[in-house]
């Protein structure tokens, strides 16, 4: 998480609080922020559309994202984040099933899950584990799980 001065913009989810980061024309990151976090206006027009599209998605989960976003992560990380771009709204799939379908393990698919820089987005949250909703954002529990219960039950409409 970056220090609140450097995020483009701090905006209310319905879950919860998302810190934007980008610049003129790329999406570079997308933090959950605590509850109690000062909400900030958008300091450029492509933190504007950002935001817009993220409200859009909001809500009708069937919004299709526009904005050029960029990651940054390794071949294995990369690998796992354009699988999950291609599970269906709607749709789960698990750890495992990724890990088969990658060559890789259940517990490295769940690592590049935990690292996805641009959650929501790139919908992580549609990674589950076989026994139910596995974590999220390197959590088990608590707020990092609601913001996945949220974002699962949005998708289901």
């Amino acid at each position: 998480m970056k220090s609140m001065n450097e995020y483009q913009s701090i905006i209310k989810a319905p879950f919860g609080v998302l810190g934007i980061y980008c610049d003129e024309e790329t999406l570079t990151g997308i933090d959950f922020l605590p509850l109690n976090s000062k909400l900030q206006a958008p300091s450029n027009r492509y933190a504007q559309i950002v935001c817009e599209q993220l409200m859009s998605y909001f809500d009708n989960p069937d919004f299709q994202f526009t904005v050029a976003y960029k990651v940054n992560g390794t071949l294995h990380q990369n690998k796992v984040w354009q699988a999950m771009r291609a599970i269906p709204r709607g749709q789960t799939k698990q750890y495992g099933e990724l890990a088969k379908q990658l060559a890789s393990s259940p517990r490295a698919v769940g690592q590049a899950c935990g690292s996805n820089p641009i959650p929501v987005l790139i919908p992580c949250h549609r990674v589950v584990s076989k026994s139910g909703l596995g974590g999220f954002a390197h959590h088990r529990d608590g707020y990092e799980l609601n913001i996945k219960r949220w974002l699962l039950q949005h998708e289901q409409r």
